[in-house]
Order: C-alpha cells, then structure tokens, then sequence
C-alpha cells in the first residue's frame, strides 16, 4: 500500500467527497464549472465561460485587467446606422475636429475624470452627453435651458462638465483677453463625443469599452472619424 493510500484509510480519515470539491474549487461565478483564471472584478477565480459571457453584464471588470484588454482586441460593434443617428442636424467636419484639438481633449480628460469620480458606465455617458447637447442647442436658440438627466450618475458627469468648461472660457479670456470657444464649437464636439460613444457601444449593461476609448483620446491619440463614418455627417 503506497503512502497516499495509507492515509486515505486511516481511521478517522475521509476521502473528500464530489461536492466538496466542487464547493471549494469551482468558478466564483456559475459555482460549477473548474475555475481557469483570476479575476480581480469578483476578486476570486473563475471559468473561461463565466469570464466570456459575464464580462461588463455581471462583472464590473478593471479597466486594465489582462483578459478584458484581450478581449477588447476582438471586440465587435454593431454597424451604426446612418439614418438613425441622433442630432444628424448638426455638422460635424474633420475641420471642426483639427482646428480644436485643445478642447476635444480637454473635454475626454473631463468626461474621463468625471466618469471614474462617479463610477460610471458607458449607458451613464452617453446619458450625459444626451443632456449635454439638448443644453447646448438652447444657447444657439437665445433661449437657455438646462438639461438635468433623470440618471443620478449622469446628471453628476453633466455638473462637472458644466464647472470645468466654465473654468475653461475663463483662463482662455484670461490668457487671449478674449473668449475664443464658441458655443456652437461646444456643441459640435459634444455631438462628435457622442457619436464616439454610440459606435463604441459593445451592448453590455456594465460596459465601458468607450471610457477605454476616451483614455486614448489624449494628446497625440485623438481618435478620427474617417469621411466614410456616420460618425462625421454634413450638414
């Protein structure tokens, strides 16, 4: 009898049933399956499936964890529809984008810094930026009005964005001796912003495949609508 076996029979000793070993070695998640990997958003191992067909449904996944960047690499969005795309009125050019690099920037550094401070997801943003451009239009009506969304986070993105731009006209006067940004440029890119969100929504309810863009659109990254994109539309 080998050493193994020996104290396996021992008296008093118990071979470990199924279930325990189920119970202490399956995926954190489905709680059936043999766990492959960790995973800092359950903080506990889980199954490839789970990690597939969890991710950003279930999972609040880090930003940086090794299996949602893979993931991203192969990330497919549904086709924009043209036809569909919200604020089509509002022109927005390559010209629009390139002459105000600055304020693109500023604005995902905004929106990005926002979106982490409230703990938001990308339903959260594009709620924001909805707000955002319905506040945005008034002012080139003459007749202005506030859009505060129903949705607690986004309507907290909104109040930062609104501080910040604010600070941004400021210490722009300061420093020209005039305001340069104009609130038709504000909008255009609000709705160019927004544009950005819906190509990059991947469906998933905790999803944040578009904070991930926005932390590339920084300086020597910002992203670019090609002339062939419903992203960038005439007016």
């Amino acid at each position: 009898m080998s050493g193994e076996q020996a104290v396996l029979a021992a008296p008093g000793r118990r071979r470990p049933s199924a279930a325990s070993y189920t119970e202490e070695m399956a995926c954190a998640i489905c709680k059936t399956r043999r766990p492959r990997r960790q995973c800092p958003g359950v903080h506990g191992d889980i199954c490839t499936i789970c990690c597939g067909t969890e991710r950003e449904v279930t999972v609040s996944c880090p930003l940086d964890c090794e299996f949602l960047r893979d993931a991203r690499k192969h990330e497919k969005f549904a086709p924009i529809d043209a036809e569909q795309v919200p604020n089509r009125d509002i022109r927005v050019s390559e010209d629009l984008i390139d002459s105000h690099q600055e304020l693109l920037e500023f604005l995902g550094r905004t929106l990005l810094a926002a979106a982490f401070d409230a703990g938001a997801v990308d339903s959260d943003l594009r709620d924001a930026l909805a707000a955002l451009i319905r506040t945005a239009r008034t002012l080139q009506s003459g007749i202005y009005y506030q859009t505060v969304p129903d949705n607690a986070v986004a309507a907290r993105i909104c109040r930062a964005v609104d501080q910040a731009l604010g600070e941004f006209r400021q210490a722009e006067t300061e420093r020209l001796g005039m305001v340069k940004t104009r609130d038709a440029d504000v909008l255009g890119l609000f709705v160019f912003l927004e544009r950005l969100a819906l190509d990059r929504n991947n469906g998933r309810p905790r999803g944040r495949s578009f904070l991930d863009l926005l932390r590339g659109l920084q300086p020597d990254s910002a992203t670019r609508a090609s002339d062939s994109s419903p992203l960038v539309l005439g007016g």
